[in-house]
């Protein structure tokens, strides 16, 4: 008699539990949605016509409106998905065009130049207007003064130039980075230019905001600020 009273308050216990976290989550994910459909809305438009006043029918011109812009707020709604979808497919594409510039060299503004080990090394200079005894001079890691190359007078444009690597004395140069710097008289005095050397690409980044970023030793730099791809 005790084992049955036993059982039985414990089922009407278990019958009395509170609902699991579980049972709350199945539950939640059976809620319906709240956004309108359009048999929704075609429903709530016979209701309004079940309902009206047989002396006062509803206007066709409104009906009509209402159907029309119902119509088109849901092809709206299709057309921002169908964007989603769209904007979604070209990032994955731009991905993986972005991924074969990896290995590659990027044209970018430097002060520096890579000399490998076959000796030749090449890059430009930005000159805004002529200018006239341009020269470039190269010094290694420790600041000396290796070389220097006479380009003379030049117009205004991207200038490119060559590096075959060796110093003044024509004895090749170990592989490494190299300062370099452009000087040449616009005026009345010489004056510094921009440059630009290539530089290995490591590794590529997917920005939203600022597009495909490529990264070298040097940092990240947004691929439409490369002047070229080697």
């Amino acid at each position: 008699m005790s084992n049955d009273i036993n059982t039985a308050s414990s089922s009407y216990i278990d019958s009395l539990r509170w609902p699991s976290k579980q049972d709350t989550v199945e539950k939640a994910g059976e809620k319906k949605s709240d956004a309108l459909t359009q048999e929704d809305f075609f429903s709530l438009l016979t209701q309004q016509l079940s309902f009206q006043d047989p002396s006062k029918p509803a206007d066709n011109d409104q009906m009509i409106a209402q159907m029309t812009n119902f119509t088109m707020a849901e092809g709206i709604s299709n057309l921002n998905s169908k964007f989603e979808s769209l904007a979604a497919s070209m990032t994955s594409n731009s991905a993986l065009q972005a991924s074969t510039l990896v290995g590659k060299k990027a044209l970018v503004e430097s002060d520096t130049l890579d000399l490998n080990s076959s000796g030749d090394v090449s890059g430009m200079i930005a000159v805004e207007s002529p200018v006239k005894d341009l020269r470039l001079s190269i010094t290694d890691a420790s600041g000396q003064l290796v070389r220097i190359i006479e380009l003379g007078d030049k117009p205004a444009g991207g200038l490119r130039f060559n590096w075959d690597g060796k110093n003044k004395d024509g004895e090749s140069l170990p592989p490494g980075e190299y300062n370099i710097k452009a000087e040449g008289n616009m005026g009345e005095e010489f004056t510094s230019l921009p440059m630009a050397s290539y530089k290995n690409i490591d590794s590529v980044n997917i920005n939203g905001a600022n597009g495909i970023i490529i990264n070298t030793k040097e940092g990240a730099v947004k691929l439409s600020d490369v002047a070229e791809i080697a």
